[in-house]
């Protein structure tokens, strides 16, 4: 049997970069974590028109592009059939929450700072890897026959970028909600084996949809994992409190989903 497993070496790599000093730079850190195949743009206009000639493994971007911003780019890319799949990767200085939030929602691999740390790249390109082909061995011991999960997010780009993660991973299931009063009703009508919600969202947020679960639902034990980009640490914590079963950050990264799926799956 032919083994079809993508190595890091295997990777097509383009990278959307303004400057050709910070182009060259970043290349020469993909080269050397052993990326072999990396090619270079310097707006959105010239990403789109590559991408739509040889659809790349990853887009690595930055944030300010001369023609529009990164976060246009990955929303152009969400809303076409044949791009909404490529992984995206964000590189930038930018630590605002008002300007990276809308790129979290669309749906990243990860996002490093300038500079960022070899190691960082590291576990970015690993998470690539596991976002266009889950380890096999892990995957194929987790048994999601029958396992239904109800995803949350008020952002309908937020909800598939949830989506394709967890399908990578074989689970085929899935009822949306659009936020925690939508998903009530839903909840009281149907059997959930997982819940995955964003905290800030209109109507009733994630902490209160935890609540309401936990204390009046017939479901009351249904694992949460609340999706969040929050970083407010008194406003996480009064999450942890609403009874969540854990916390992952945006980007919704593949490995730390894997590991919190094998612990539910652990207990079932």
């Amino acid at each position: 049997m032919l083994d079809n497993t993508l190595n890091i070496s295997d990777l097509h790599i383009l990278i959307v970069e303004p400057s050709s000093v910070q182009s060259k730079i970043i290349r020469s850190h993909f080269q050397d974590a052993h990326v072999n195949s990396v090619d270079i743009v310097h707006n959105g206009a010239q990403a789109i028109e590559s991408m739509s000639d040889s659809p790349p493994d990853l887009i690595v971007s930055a944030l300010y592009l001369p023609d529009m911003t990164g976060t246009e780019l990955v929303q152009t890319m969400r809303n076409d059939n044949a791009l909404e799949n490529v992984p995206f990767m964000l590189i930038s200085s930018e630590t605002s929450f008002e300007q990276l939030d809308p790129i979290r929602q669309a749906g990243v691999v990860a996002i490093l700072p300038k500079p960022f740390e070899v190691n960082d790249l590291k576990r970015a390109l690993f998470n690539t890897l596991d976002f266009i082909n889950p380890s096999a061995s892990e995957v194929d011991s987790m048994d999601f026959d029958d396992f239904h999960v109800l995803v949350v997010d008020d952002s309908l780009m937020a909800r598939k970028h949830i989506r394709r993660v967890l399908e990578k991973m074989g689970i085929t299931s899935f009822s949306e909600a659009i936020n925690g009063q939508d998903a009530v009703a839903i909840i009281e009508n149907n059997f959930f084996d997982l819940i995955v919600t964003d905290y800030n969202m209109p109507e009733m947020d994630g902490a209160e949809l935890t609540r309401y679960v936990r204390e009046k639902s017939s479901q009351s034990s249904i694992p949460i994992l609340m999706v969040t980009s929050e970083n407010d640490n008194n406003r996480l914590a009064a999450v942890q409190q609403s009874g969540v079963s854990g916390i992952c950050d945006k980007p919704f990264e593949p490995d730390t989903v894997k590991a919190y799926l094998k612990n539910i799956m652990a207990g079932i």
